[in-house]
């Protein structure tokens, strides 16, 4: 196949995903080396630069728990994990939410915008748009869920032509009270369920999902990861995870996606091409 053929074969393959996707509103989980190397961040840049221009709809949940980890060791707060959730003091809680909706939120606001994106860049507490309460009745401090996403604050910073770019810091119904260290994954996932996004996606420093050969599964519904759970294959950290996209799809939103952020254009990969790069979730892969 010469290079003009293979360049066509690209583009026809990618034109009926463009076309289902136009003009539907997907929420992106920004978080790990994607977030990190800066090569990777030009790439993801440029990512959501070409999904704005197709037509679709990207709101942008980030975390940002290694420079956490290095602002509190430079503060001397201790840092501790409890099941892999960072146990937030009210000290700790200063930190967090200073380097979540300050420095990254800002910093990836200004580069999207940068390259071409009308990015604003929020606050859980913004409007009210995320509303919690603490987790495990306040065992880890801080740490919350979210009771309540305000939809319409998304709504309609979407039909200005905006994209939101969201830090996970969720308020309290409590006056004075410092707010709540929400984990991405489950701040997108509450995000995706409220505005019933057509797509949820997940970067991570992970394939994907695998199997007993670590081989990538390529598609799950809800009855495959029962099944995988039981038998150990899907485990630890991917466990979070995996709830997160359950939840997605049990809720409304058409597929959940779990990819790895590490290769280059990983979001383009998945979406416009029909192999994907990835791991996709489904209720009913019958119904899919």
């Amino acid at each position: 196949m010469s290079k003009y053929s293979k360049i066509v074969s690209i583009l026809l393959d990618s034109l009926p995903h463009i076309k289902l996707f136009n003009g539907s509103t997907m929420v992106i989980k920004y978080g790990g080396a994607a977030q990190i190397n800066p090569k990777l961040k030009e790439q993801f840049a440029i990512d959501i630069v070409m999904l704005y221009m197709l037509g679709i709809k990207p709101i942008i949940v980030h975390g940002g728990g290694k420079r956490i980890t290095e602002l509190l060791d430079l503060l001397q707060i201790q840092s501790e994990f409890v099941d892999g959730h960072r146990m937030t003091t009210k000290e700790a809680m200063k930190v967090v939410e200073m380097v979540l909706a300050g420095e990254i939120n800002k910093e990836l606001s200004a580069f999207l915008n940068y390259h071409g994106i009308k990015a604003v860049g929020i606050s859980g507490k913004d409007g009210n748009l995320l509303q919690g309460y603490p987790k495990d009745n306040g065992k880890l401090g801080f740490v919350g869920e979210i009771a309540h996403v305000e939809s319409q604050i998304l709504h309609q910073l979407q039909n200005g032509g905006f994209v939101p770019i969201i830090a996970p810091i969720a308020t309290s119904n409590e006056v004075h009270h410092p707010g709540f260290n929400i984990n991405a994954d489950t701040a997108a996932s509450a995000i995706a369920k409220a505005l019933k996004a057509k797509k949820v996606l997940f970067l991570t420093d992970t394939r994907g999902v695998l199997d007993s050969d670590g081989e990538l599964i390529q598609s799950l519904d809800i009855a495959d990861v029962e099944r995988l759970k039981e038998n150990g294959v899907i485990s630890g950290g991917m466990i979070p995870k995996i709830d997160a996209c359950i939840d997605c799809v049990q809720a409304g939103v058409q597929k959940a996606h779990i990819i790895d952020g590490r290769v280059e254009h990983a979001l383009l990969l998945e979406l416009f091409t029909s192999s994907g790069i990835g791991t996709e979730i489904v209720a009913n892969k019958g119904k899919a």
